[in-house]
């Protein structure tokens, strides 16, 4: 930086005697108006500038200002009357030329003339409160040639023909646009607005009003937007080569009210084009252009968010209350979560991510698989089939996206406790089968559940594990224990408690003598390294592997379920055994015995029995016997339990009924923690505050929260108000 220090420059008087001509000020003003003339004349090569500002200064030091002012004025006029004749002239697409060529002359003459005059600028003009010559020249040009009669109209409407012209497709001088346009914004903001912008945008909505009701005649909702979406950028593009910046909000506003705001409900509800078919198409160009589009008006994104909700809320109602859908629930869940990847996508590469999208699809969500009663039984059987063989061989970040998507569909039901109850039962099948793919996948989504609602909803699922491990250990040591049961049957006891697992109906069973045995040395080895515990055979979800020999010779392993190894075990003794036979000597339920059974005489390619007479279900006068015709190709053959996917109607209804009374304590529960907290509280502010509390595993009913305050206030939990009968008191 320079270290100089600043001067004022000052301009100091001529040091020589003026001689008192008494017409001095005519005759200096005379060569002045002669300069003026000369410069607009285009002959300012041969003036002495120096000389003329020394006149100009010494007319105003004399106090001849005023005689210099106003000759400036007259000879400006004068001049400017004869340019604006020039102007007139000019016909047709010289016009603007003519008006250009003139303006730029003008503002060379100006900037010389203010030369000359810079002393007066610079004294006279601020202490009389004139204007300045520049302004001046600026005004002079305005009302001589703008405001003009011939000109002004004429002058308007050659702009707005050009611009129609550009509009329809004509190539034009933006340039000299660009210059026309430049000179009204010189010439003041409100020259510019008055005349052009106002005129300007009457037109251009005009223009855009008739055009858009001639483009949704004819086009389908995609080529209508993509035509907006044009002349949107055309104004863009028109505003940078030759309109003023501060013009852009008010074009666009009128290109987005003709355009797109009178147009918006009629396009979104565009048949066989509008948002609903895009959404069922994926269009996601077409979509991402109406996003964009809408968002600029008022209330645009809200009408496509309404519309998309009702959309989604639609098709989901027909997909969770279709009765065929219905049948498989593991395809129920895939299309499920194929409907959320579905509208992911949209709102992600359309919707700019737009987290108010989101929220609508999440709400959506949450309304339609709601109405599905069995959705958390569906939702926990997918998860089964999944863990079970679905996700075999998958890799480890293929698994946590799955069990990401199923978390996400968990967070949409309202009844949680009901998914735990039945995901606790399907758990229980996946752990004491051995069918489970992955341990890992297992407690991942166990973790999973954990972050969401808390240790106690899996607290239980947890100990599940605990149990199978320690069942692991137990066996090993009973066996080290007992090395003389090493000939004879293996046994597998997993011993689980009975607060962490589903509850199972204590079911009799005889085994065979052979299994009865080691059964009753492990129970005899259990209790004596326990205390005060008891044990209960749970021989409907046991397993066994046995070994069979068939008419000739053919030998297979048989993996099947205890029941089925207690039936086929009474045919080493006998040959052909009745119905009847069979359930008195195992006294297996009758409903357990005959899907038994079925499985091992029905099923084709599973069938080591046979039955007399032969058909699809077995019946209390049925004689069975061994099929010395079985052939496999397999040496191990697994023979499953026919058995229904879902539930059964009356399982349903204890699930439901187990279910219910699970409840009833969590919202007494919840009814105490809020009297303890508020000591007293009236009757619809206590619904509000347990349904609040309860919502993240299940939405308490009005009816039963009534209930328990009943049974509390009952077992002195709670006091009515002798006066307000619906006010609650809290007794410590």
């Amino acid at each position: 930086m320079s270290n100089q220090k600043k001067r004022n420059i000052q301009i100091e008087a001529f040091k020589h005697k003026v001689l008192g001509d008494p017409k001095y000020a005519d005759k200096t003003w005379k060569i002045l108006e002669h300069a003026i003339h000369e410069i607009y004349n285009h002959n300012a090569s041969g003036l002495s500038f120096e000389e003329l500002y020394r006149n100009a200064y010494n007319m105003v030091l004399h106090k001849f200002g005023e005689k210099l002012y106003t000759g400036l004025v007259t000879t400006m006029t004068s001049h400017l009357k004869e340019i604006s004749k020039s102007i007139e002239a000019a016909q047709g697409g010289p016009f603007l030329e003519e008006l250009n060529r003139k303006w730029n002359d003008q503002n060379k003459a100006l900037q010389m003339i203010r030369d000359i005059l810079m002393y007066m600028d610079r004294t006279y003009i601020p202490s009389s409160r004139k204007t300045p010559v520049h302004e001046l020249g600026l005004n002079l040009w305005r009302d001589n040639i703008i405001h003009s009669n011939k000109i002004q109209t004429r002058l308007l409407n050659t702009l707005l023909e050009l611009v129609h012209r550009e509009r329809t497709g004509e190539v034009i001088d933006r340039g000299l646009m660009r210059n026309i346009i430049k000179m009204l914004m010189d010439l003041g903001a409100s020259i510019y607005e008055e005349g052009f912008e106002i005129p300007f945008l009457e037109v251009s909505a005009d223009f855009y009003r008739v055009e858009s009701q001639e483009f949704i005649e004819c086009c389908d909702c995609g080529n209508y937007l993509k035509k907006a979406e044009r002349r949107l950028n055309e104004e863009m593009d028109r505003l940078g080569h030759y309109l003023d910046a501060r013009s852009e909000k008010k074009i666009t506003n009128v290109v987005e009210k003709e355009m797109i705001e009178n147009h918006m409900l009629r396009l979104i509800h565009m048949e066989n084009s509008g948002l609903a078919s895009m959404l069922l198409d994926d269009k996601y160009e077409d979509l991402r252009r109406m996003y964009t589009l809408f968002r600029r008006v008022p209330d645009g994104l809200q009408k496509i968010r309404e519309v998309m909700t009702s959309h989604i809320r639609d098709t989901g109602k027909q997909l969770v209350t279709d009765p065929e859908r219905l049948k498989d629930p593991v395809e129920f869940v895939q299309r499920l979560l194929d409907k959320k990847d579905k509208y992911d996508n949209i709102i992600n590469l359309a919707f700019n991510n737009d987290k108010t999208f989101q929220n609508a699809l999440n709400s959506s969500f949450e309304c339609f698989i709601n109405l599905n009663p069995r959705s958390p039984e569906f939702i926990s059987l997918f998860v089964d089939d999944k863990l079970r063989k679905g996700l075999k061989g998958a890799i480890e970040e293929d698994v946590e996206i799955i069990l990401d998507k199923v978390m996400m569909l968990f967070r949409y039901l309202q009844e949680k406790d009901v998914f735990e109850k039945y995901y606790k039962q399907h758990l229980a099948k996946r752990l004491l089968s051995g069918k489970t793919v992955s341990d890992d996948a297992e407690r991942s989504l166990i973790v999973k559940l954990k972050t969401e609602c808390g240790y106690q909803f899996t607290s239980k699922l947890e100990g599940m594990f605990t149990d199978m491990k320690t069942s692991q250990d137990t066996m090993q040591v009973f066996y080290a224990s007992n090395p003389e049961l090493g000939d004879g049957p293996a046994l597998t006891v997993q011993v689980l408690t009975t607060g962490s697992w589903p509850t199972q109906p204590n079911v009799t069973c005889n085994l065979p003598a052979e299994m009865s045995t080691v059964c009753e040395k492990f129970r005899a080895y259990y209790l004596g390294t326990h205390t005060g515990r008891r044990l209960s055979w749970q021989t409907n979800m046991g397993t066994a592997d046995i070994k069979a020999v068939f008419g000739k010779g053919q030998k297979h392993e048989l993996n099947v379920s205890t029941y089925q190894m207690c039936v086929l075990m009474l045919f080493n003794n006998a040959s052909r055994l009745t119905y009847k036979e069979i359930e008195q000597a195992t006294e297996i339920p009758a409903s357990d015995l005959k899907r038994c059974l079925q499985s091992m005489a029905c099923v084709k390619g599973k069938n080591v029995l046979r039955k007399d007479p032969m058909s699809k279900d077995i019946g209390e006068d049925d004689t069975l016997f061994v099929n010395d015709k079985f052939t496999s190709k397999f040496y191990k053959v697994k023979i499953g339990t026919v058995v229904a996917q879902k539930e059964s109607e009356p399982e349903k209804q204890e699930t439901r009924q187990r279910v219910e009374e699970d409840r009833k304590p969590q919202i007494e529960a919840a009814i105490v923690r809020i009297m303890k907290s508020r000591k007293q509280l009236d009757h619809n502010n206590i619904i509000t505050e347990v349904t609040k509390q309860l919502q993240s595993r299940f939405l308490a009913n009005p009816t039963e929260i009534k209930k328990r305050i009943e049974s509390l206030i009952e077992r002195d939990f709670l006091e009515r108000d002798n006066i307000d009968r619906k006010l609650y008191r809290y007794l410590a």
